[in-house]
């Protein structure tokens, strides 16, 4: 049986994981049966905890920031997220002494 392309990103290397069927290249999941996953804007963070707009979290490890003259520090708190989808970062904030910042969940843990 041939799988079909993922119709997200188009890529032919698309696999099974149970009725679902998943794009290693872009993540993207959906049903066999063509109906898009339920789950496709959930956003999580590093615990599995579904963040929303509004939430607040703790920065989980130092991270370099571009053109800046120092880290974000792990345990820096950051409040009131606002949830995008940008193809790289999942969060868009102001962290204090940074100003507008965008964040990968998987570097942040809810408070």
């Amino acid at each position: 049986m041939s799988l079909p392309n993922c119709p997200k990103c188009g890529s032919e290397y698309v696999y099974e994981d149970g009725n679902m069927l998943v794009c290693p290249e872009c993540f993207y999941e959906w049903a066999e049966n063509g109906e898009e996953s339920s789950e496709e804007n959930v956003v999580k963070d590093s615990n599995g905890n579904i963040l929303q707009d509004g939430d607040s979290v703790t920065i989980i490890k130092d991270l370099k920031v571009k053109g800046a003259s120092s880290d974000l520090k792990r345990g820096t708190k950051v409040k009131n997220i606002r949830l995008i989808d940008d193809g790289i970062h999942n969060i868009d904030c102001k962290i204090d002494g940074f100003g507008a910042m965008k964040l990968k969940s998987e570097f942040v843990k809810k408070i």
